[in-house]
């Protein structure tokens, strides 16, 4: 795991003096050594987190014959059978790293080479022959990459803040972007929050000639062409036994390796195959808050400890450590987004690195298997409908109104969603209904300003998610909402999954993110990966014989749920009113001021609602502003 900075520039600049600072603003994802290369337009920087051959992998690295370089972050989990190919084929290698795997890999197939892999990864291979940047990005964007071009440069980093570092770039908010954000708490596609920064996609690769970028294409992505000819029982067998390969090729590494334990099923899953794959007993950790049983999920995570025998960690954040490091996790972020899990998600990542230099999660389990709470709304208000109307929109009956109720009670701390999604637009299309189970924008007339509001095109949003929710061929509802979630909440997940591991510098690898098991589930019919409206009904079946068997009969979902409403009510209150109301908030003219205060000081704090406000805020401090 590392961090990857250059730019290709006709700009008359010291190339060092830039690069330097460049690369020192990532530091925390490579401390271990560092690397660089020049020519006369291009430099190219690498900051490395050592993992595999921590001898001889250092970057840049060079092809045998000089023409290629490659500065790479992430990891190939396949590589030892990719080395063996290229031998076969005659390669010779002079590390035992990934690196040189991928870019032996890459000369010998080109951008076809995109199809073999099985990792995460953002790497760039300059072609010193044609002048070229060969550029990709991992198939679900686990591994960051940012870039910046105008007329006279190429700019790109593995975080933003690098990239701000280049001479002439000016870090300004995107006024677009900025609506995305208050109605998704997310920016969608190639967006960011900076005018002018954008992503490279997840799945994409790109070309860049000249400092000018020539093709940009998307070079994998799964479909739901449904495969009938198994049963529930054969796709299960089958699920397990990529999971068990997956695990057993991500705990490839030379050093100390661990996993997040929360007591869910997903990170259940992971830690207790990975120590059955590992040689020594695993690390695993967990966080909790003690303010309620609400927000406490340990007793579980203790659960299974105890089946795989772990060496377990707990930390259980404050209010204080909230305040001490909400700041310094905006910075790490780059751009205001994710919820509240964020902060104690890097309080648990802070506590594993002092113990392994890997650790291992779960991320992934809920957008491809259907493990969200609003899955089991949508499909309530469905089978409603369904039944008074006697009308079907997915051409057959997924779930009936009889078989969801024995798994409702799922659904006890959703009565609020519940309440506001069946008070309007009860019965609309399918598209309209899920859009105001994921829109954050529902209360915005009540802390944001009329001027500001006056901008806010709710239709224009709601035109660019209907390209994203209907983009699958499928009338299945299930699958057209975790398709929309893997394409959309997952990377920003998986940029709070880097960022956090990142900020105390230990590498997170998520091995349900397998491409194998996305494509296996793609394939599964609707009807068993939501039998009877149980979310995540497939894995939780493939594994219901080696996970412990309190945490298979769990029926209340938490996904690190973070006492920030009862803080901001409370001892942080203070704290929060002196962001929110402070002379520069004031000035910008986003919020109003007196409706911020009646939030803060009433009922309606709502934690994920005083989360966006306070990073939009600080986010302009730490960027904009300075």
């Amino acid at each position: 795991m590392c961090g990857i900075v250059g730019f290709h520039t006709k700009k008359s600049i010291d190339k060092n003096q830039v690069l330097g600072p460049m690369m020192e603003s990532i530091k925390h994802r490579g401390p271990d050594a560092s690397g660089t290369y020049f020519n006369k337009k291009l430099a190219l920087g690498h900051q490395r987190l050592s993992i595999i051959d921590i001898k001889n992998g250092a970057q840049p690295m060079f092809s045998i014959d000089g023409r290629h370089i490659i500065i790479f972050n992430g990891e190939i989990y396949n590589y030892l059978e990719l080395r063996q190919q290229l031998t076969a084929s005659g390669y010779s290698f002079n590390t035992y790293s990934d690196t040189e795997v991928l870019l032996n890999l890459f000369i010998e197939h080109g951008k076809e080479c995109l199809k073999l892999l099985n990792g995460m990864f953002a790497f760039v291979i300059y072609d010193k022959n044609e002048d070229t940047l060969f550029i990709a990005r991992d198939h679900f964007g686990i591994k960051p990459f940012y870039y910046y071009q105008d007329n006279e440069s190429f700019v790109f980093a593995s975080e933003i803040k690098a990239i701000l570092k280049f001479p002439g770039i000016q870090a300004e908010p995107d006024p677009f972007s900025m609506n995305e954000y208050i109605t998704f708490q997310m920016t969608l596609k190639k967006h960011t929050m900076f005018k002018n920064i954008f992503k490279l996609p997840p799945a994409t690769y790109m070309v860049v000639k000249n400092g000018v970028i020539k093709e940009k294409k998307e070079y994998w992505s799964f479909d739901f062409n449904i495969d009938a000819s198994k049963n529930e029982e054969e796709y299960q067998r089958e699920l397990l036994v990529l999971l068990e390969n997956a695990l057993s090729i991500q705990i490839r590494s030379d050093v100390p390796i661990g996993a997040y334990l929360s007591g869910g099923l997903d990170s259940s899953i992971v830690a207790t195959l990975a120590s059955k794959s590992y040689t020594s007993r695993i690390h695993t950790f967990t966080g909790g808050f003690k303010e309620s049983a609400d927000y406490d999920e340990t007793y579980f995570a203790k659960c299974v400890n105890k089946s795989i025998n772990s060496i377990h960690h707990e930390i259980f954040p404050t209010h204080h450590d909230f305040a001490d490091t909400f700041e310094m996790l905006v910075y790490h972020m780059d751009e205001p987004g994710g919820g509240p899990g964020l902060f104690p998600q890097y309080m648990v990542s802070k506590l594993a690195s002092e113990h392994v230099k890997v650790v291992l999660g779960g991320q992934g389990g809920d957008e491809i298997f259907g493990g969200y709470a609003r899955y089991a709304v949508a499909y309530l208000e469905q089978c409603l409908k369904g039944a008074i109307f006697e009308t079907q929109e997915e051409g057959q009956h997924l779930v009936t109104l009889s078989s969801i109720i024995g798994n409702l009670p799922i659904l006890k701390k959703y009565v609020p969603m519940m309440r506001s999604q069946f008070s309007e637009g009860m019965f609309d299309s399918m598209e309209s209904r899920y859009f105001r189970l994921i829109n954050r924008s529902l209360r915005l007339d009540e802390v944001y300003s009329s001027e500001f509001l006056s901008s806010h095109n709710q239709d224009v949003l709601f035109d660019k998610y209907l390209q994203i929710f209907n983009s699958p061929d499928t009338k299945s509802y299930f699958n057209k909402m975790t398709h929309y979630d893997l394409k959309t909440l997952l990377p920003t997940l998986l940029q709070i999954e880097d960022r956090v591991s990142m900020a105390v510098s230990i590498e997170s690898r998520v091995p349900l993110l397998d491409k194998r098991i996305v494509e296996l589930a793609a394939k599964m019919p609707p009807s068993y990966k939501f039998s009877g409206g149980r979310t995540k009904y497939m894995l939780l079946n493939s594994v219901k014989d080696i996970i412990n068997k309190e945490v298979i009969q769990r029926k209340d979902k938490m996904g690190f749920p973070t006492p920030l409403h009862e803080w901001i009510g409370g001892p942080l209150k203070e704290y929060a009113l002196d962001i929110l109301l402070s002379q520069k908030s004031r000035n910008r003219g986003y919020l109003d001021p007196k409706k911020v205060e009646k939030m803060i000081m009433g009922e309606n704090n709502f934690s994920r609602d005083m989360w966006g406000l306070l990073n939009l805020e600080v986010w302009h401090r730490t960027f904009i502003d300075n």
